[in-house]
């Protein structure tokens, strides 16, 4: 029988991430930095589709492997509508809603987009996108927000957040479904996660005004305030859209999205990158604090993963803030690509339903 490839492909804001797979095993993968510089030019994070595509493509002419050979390309999933969390294939629909941005702009909409591209000049080759950030479990109760017009949505990293709890569960010889984990997964967002029972009870939107501030997201801002701000005249509202996600954060603070900067700024005793740098930490434990409350302070593990977790200095801090709940596990970077490559494989296998959008 022939190898099946898998080219599994996961755009984040500030890079594109892509790797091959023959079937389980590695063959080999790419993370393409992308500067502000890069990506000022495009208006829209879907503007991005073609400039990614091709950088992509140019990387796999390099490579031994044969394109045609390729039997799925699966995308990190986008904002697309609240759905269960599985694996789907892409369909005129899905792709309608990504490129159009109903339900949001995020990078992660260019996984779907680009997978089809893909998929669509190759022989045999089919798109799929797997746990997309709208993975919606959340209770009932998690979704007020104080306004009747205004309800709390489910936009995470659910694909990193649902691979690192399935590890951690492996390691400790138990089943994810039986254990009570809060996960903190840091990087160009943050989202921090109640993990009840395998399922992400309560959430903070990571995308677009809720919890801790990140790399290029402002999180929670002080609501009065912002309504002035908002009608204050100054700003347009794609600007005020852009200080929410895009350049808030760290970037509105420091003039940097690179969070390893920062932390080296703040070692060369920068004392505004050490208070940002202190800030965001502080914000992260106090979230996982908030999330110990919903589990009635019932937690096996806190997790933290990202690509902000391989700075030992924010680790440190929030340890010593949080780890008198339960025990602090470190997974740095994401393990997402075998997420979406494993998915992948087990829908080629039939050992899993593939879902219509």
């Amino acid at each position: 029988m022939d190898k099946r490839l898998i080219l599994a492909i996961n755009p984040g804001s500030t890079s594109t991430k892509f790797a091959l797979f023959e079937e389980e095993k590695l063959i080999f993968e790419k993370s393409l930095s992308h500067s502000q510089a890069d990506l000022a030019g495009y208006e829209k994070i879907t503007d991005q589709l073609q400039f990614r595509k091709n950088l992509i493509m140019s990387e796999l002419s390099k490579s031994k492997s044969a394109p045609d050979m390729i039997k799925v390309v699966v995308g990190r999933g986008g904002l697309v509508k609240p759905i269960e969390s599985g694996i789907y294939k892409v369909n005129h629909k899905m792709l309608e809603d990504l490129s159009s941005g109903y339900f949001g702009h995020h990078a992660s909409n260019l996984g779907g987009l680009i997978a089809d591209e893909i998929a669509s000049a190759l022989p045999s080759a089919e798109a799929y996108i797997v746990d997309p950030v709208v993975v919606d479990e959340l209770e009932d109760v998690a979704r007020i927000s104080g306004h009747p017009a205004l309800s709390r949505r489910s936009i995470f990293h659910a694909l990193n957040q649902k691979a690192v709890a399935r590890v951690y569960a492996s390691s400790a010889g138990k089943k994810y479904e039986d254990l009570n984990l809060i996960i903190a997964h840091m990087g160009g967002g943050i989202s921090v996660g109640a993990h009840k029972k395998g399922r992400v009870i309560d959430v903070n939107n990571a995308l677009d005004g809720d919890g801790p501030f990140s790399p290029e997201r402002s999180g929670g801002l002080p609501a009065g305030q912002l309504a002035e701000l908002c009608f204050s005249g100054k700003y347009s509202h794609s600007q005020i859209k852009s200080m929410i996600t895009g350049k808030g954060g760290m970037v509105a603070y420091l003039g940097t999205n690179n969070f390893k900067d920062v932390c080296g700024m703040a070692e060369n005793g920068d004392e505004k990158a050490i208070l940002i740098r202190n800030a965001v930490s502080y914000q992260v434990a106090k979230e996982i604090g908030a999330l110990a409350s919903v589990l009635h302070g019932s937690v096996d593990a806190i997790i933290l993963t990202g690509g902000m977790a391989y700075q030992e200095s924010n680790i440190r801090t929030i340890r010593t803030m949080v780890e008198y709940i339960s025990e602090v596990v470190v997974y740095p970077g994401e393990d997402e690509m075998k997420a979406l490559a494993f998915n992948a494989l087990l829908a080629l296998d039939g050992k899993i339903e593939i879902r219509e959008y």
